[in-house]
């Protein structure tokens, strides 16, 4: 039976207790970007300029390979590039806006507390005790797609974007502003991306996906995914292999998620 409260609220009421919820998400995030801002040299030094240098442990395993395997093409970020900020206010600009993003990566499960906690009381009692753990997978995808993103594909999109050349009279000295936004977009779309499995469980709750669809373009994805992984890596198989196989491992946990649910569907309406 669903929850009386969210039926007997008028429309107004329910903008009133989103906008509190939305408040609430974004005192989280200023909280936290003024602590992101406060510790400065950790963010910058120690987190967002790290991956380029080659003591960074991205580097260091794949300088380890490539010695390994008699393969330099495998060496990543092994000659540091200079950033540069070519405006007045540019590295206090910078500093504010990668101190807001690191505010809603930071604040990120709580938002998503947030806004399950207004959308709840609209499930049905067992939906809700069968999403109970829907906070802690979205948060843990989040995360878990971020760090990926941190340490491998930002060291090697650092290292094919830094390094490319049209040629050798054009020396490559980074801008400020376009070295950490790559950064944060890689890493944000890398958590996003990681949401998949989470995305095709609702759409096959909801019955636009099916598992029958997600095998039939099973090829088309991993094409997709493998052409996306050239794109970002340098240019050797084992890059592109590194970074195709989680996402592969997703699509596939995705297949997984979108049968149990029709099975269980099909259980249902046979009972």
């Amino acid at each position: 039976m669903a929850m009386n409260k969210i039926g007997e609220m008028s429309f107004l009421q329910h903008l009133e207790e989103l906008r509190w919820h939305i408040i609430k998400s974004i005192i989280a995030i200023v909280v936290l970007a003024i602590a992101a801002f406060w510790f400065k040299s950790l963010i910058f030094d120690g987190i967002l300029i790290a991956p380029k240098n080659p003591d960074f442990i991205t580097n260091r395993i794949f300088a380890y390979f490539a010695e390994r395997f008699n393969s330099p093409s495998l060496r990543i970020n092994d000659v540091p590039f200079d950033i540069i900020s070519i405006s007045m206010s540019g590295q206090f600009s910078t500093h504010i806006w990668i101190s807001i993003i690191s505010g809603v990566i930071l604040s990120f499960p709580y938002i998503v507390y947030q806004f399950w906690s207004f959308l709840s009381p609209a499930l049905y009692e067992k939906e809700r005790k069968s999403a109970r753990y829907a906070v802690l997978a979205i948060s843990a995808l989040f995360f878990t797609g971020v760090l990926f993103g941190y340490y491998v594909i930002v060291p090697l999109s650092i290292h094919f974007l830094g390094s490319y050349q049209i040629s050798e009279s054009v020396k490559n000295t980074i801008n400020i502003s376009s070295y950490f936004s790559t950064i944060a977009s890689v890493t944000l779309a890398a958590g996003i991306v990681f949401e998949l499995p989470v995305v095709m469980y609702f759409l096959s709750k909801i019955g636009i996906v099916t598992p029958q669809f997600l095998r039939t373009y099973r090829k088309h994805a991993i094409i997709v995914i493998l052409v996306l992984a050239a794109i970002i890596t340098p240019p050797d198989i084992f890059s592109q292999i590194l970074v195709s196989i989680p996402l592969i491992i997703l699509y596939e946990i995705s297949i997984f998620i979108s049968r149990a649910i029709y099975r269980k569907k099909e259980k249902e309406m046979a009972s």
